[in-house]
């Protein structure tokens, strides 16, 4: 029976070895899902990359003042690791399916996700997709502000997600803004983002405050402010999947 299930696990890790540049899966190791509190593997997505143009604060040729540096795919990418480790070490599967610097095609990451929901079955996947707001062209400081979540359109799983991180965002972000939209019945935005509406599995997209606004990108900076984000994202996905 061991050398029965020894040979399944290699079989899936070999669907995840690299097969070329627009099917690169996970190569992390797969563990047995009895190590872990939930047969859920838990998929991480930090958006963008160190070569996507703009998504950063207005600090450098525009010569907006206070001069803050952000760039979104170094924070996306900081917050997200955090999300991962931290849900690893409270013993759940947890994986980011961009581990490169560079900003992955969102058909790949979509790839990514989908291939992982056809191995356990798209009931067995959740995705967070993790991003920064920003309302104008990053030429000046701006006016909008908040934390807000997507779902793609419709009535789908993703409601249920996106009910629990606005739930816990109101908690944790009580004297900050909450952007909701009521219009079809339930809190959640809604949108065709490619890497929601284009997975399998149940997927929710958290707009974590804007980086063009100057008090939210203060707060997103500070220590304070990654710890809440980082604990909103834990404690939403662990209520999640207790629920």
């Amino acid at each position: 029976m061991i050398d029965f299930l020894k040979k399944i696990i290699n079989i899936i890790k070999n669907l995840f070895e690299k097969r070329d540049n627009n099917d690169l899966i996970i190569t992390e190791k797969i563990e047995s899902k009895n190590e872990f509190k939930s047969n859920m593997k838990i998929l991480i997505d930090n958006g963008h990359g160190v070569n996507t143009l703009g998504k950063r604060s207005p600090y450098s040729a525009s010569g907006a003042m206070p001069a803050i540096p952000f760039f979104e795919y170094k924070w996306n990418r900081e917050i997200a690791e955090k999300v991962v480790e931290k849900l690893i070490e409270l013993g759940y599967d947890a994986e980011l399916i961009v581990n490169e610097i560079e900003d992955i095609p969102l058909e790949i990451r979509a790839i990514r996700v989908n291939n992982m929901c056809d191995i356990l079955g798209k009931d067995n996947v959740i995705l967070i997709s993790i991003h920064s707001n920003a309302c104008g062209d990053g030429s000046k400081w701006e006016k909008g502000a908040g934390w807000e979540a997507y779902t793609s359109i419709g009535n789908t799983k993703s409601d249920k997600l996106a009910e629990v991180f606005y739930k816990k965002a109101k908690e944790f972000f009580s004297d900050r803004k909450i952007r909701y939209d009521w219009s079809d019945g339930d809190c959640d935005k809604e949108a065709s983002f490619y890497i929601i509406k284009h997975t399998k599995c149940p997927a929710i997209l958290t707009e974590n405050f804007f980086y063009d606004n100057i008090d939210d990108v203060q707060f997103i900076l500070s220590d304070e402010g990654r710890e809440k984000i980082i604990k909103l994202h834990v404690d939403s996905i662990i209520e999640y999947l207790n629920s």
